[in-house]
């Protein structure tokens, strides 16, 4: 058991019995996880009717209501430590992310030297589809703002489409992290950098959903603007090592210098 994709949906009914099509057709050998917050629209039983085309391979959690995309992957995070996964992937039910680039992410933890690689839209070869201009200025903005409080050279923080190796879950206080919202795909990039893990931002290109309806709102945008501040504020006090290990305290584990380039 070498790789774990998780993804998160509420309400994705129109993408994911295609997704996982899609996904398993790399043969790549992924395992998927899906974490459902209660899709009333019956999600979580279109991958129940699907197990039998993939048997030990797809996944299902259920949860109650809708709690938060943070809360998704903590969940899943943890699933996958305690089923032995080495390599754990984040991606999006909605094919903005494309899996075929899923195997670039791979290569880059397993062979590329990084810890952590992200598929970003920001660096040099990646872009962006079908999104209005406005939209693209506020993502660029929320971007460079987040580089500019945190000092963290990730040109892509709340990019959802992420491998981590093992080793980093394992190392993150995952009890720390607080944001539930997209702030959390900051959050936990930026708990990866401050451990010293080396992270890789590799170019894709992202594609507005074609099905079902977006889950931005205010309230995910209000938590990016002001979870960066107290992000960095509570950076002075938070402690984002783990302490739930055998081995004793992570001072042990390596401080990675930090490596980001795109081609």
């Amino acid at each position: 058991m070498e790789k774990l994709l998780i993804i998160p949906t509420y309400n994705e009914k129109e993408n994911i019995a295609s997704i996982l099509e899609v996904v398993f057709a790399l043969h790549e050998n992924f395992h998927v996880l899906i974490i459902d917050d209660g899709s009333p629209d019956g999600t979580a039983n279109i991958v129940k009717s699907i197990f039998g085309k993939y048997p030990g391979q797809l996944f299902l959690e259920e949860r109650i209501g809708k709690l938060g995309l943070g809360t998704a992957y903590i969940h899943g995070f943890r699933w996958a430590l305690d089923h032995g996964y080495r390599f754990i992937f984040e991606m999006d039910a909605d094919f903005s992310h494309d899996p075929k680039n899923l195997d670039q992410l791979y290569k880059a933890c397993s062979i590329g030297g990084a810890d952590v690689s992200i598929g970003s839209r920001y660096v040099s070869g990646g872009k962006v589809e079908n999104w209005p201009w406005l939209r693209i200025a506020i993502s660029k903005g929320a971007s460079v703002y987040t580089r500019l409080i945190t000092w963290m050279p990730v040109k892509d923080p709340t990019a959802g489409f992420v491998c981590y190796k093992r080793e980093v879950l394992e190392a993150i206080n995952l009890d720390e992290i607080s944001f539930i919202g997209y702030a959390f795909q900051i959050e936990m990039k930026f708990a990866s950098w401050k451990l010293g893990f080396k992270i890789k931002e590799v170019p894709i290109t992202f594609v507005d959903r074609k099905l079902g309806v977006s889950k931005m709102n205010k309230g995910i945008v209000k938590e990016g603007i002001l979870g960066v501040l107290k992000l960095k504020w509570m950076s002075m006090f938070k402690n984002y090592r783990s302490r739930v290990k055998n081995i004793g305290e992570i001072s042990s584990f390596p401080n990675h210098e930090v490596m980001l380039e795109g081609k």
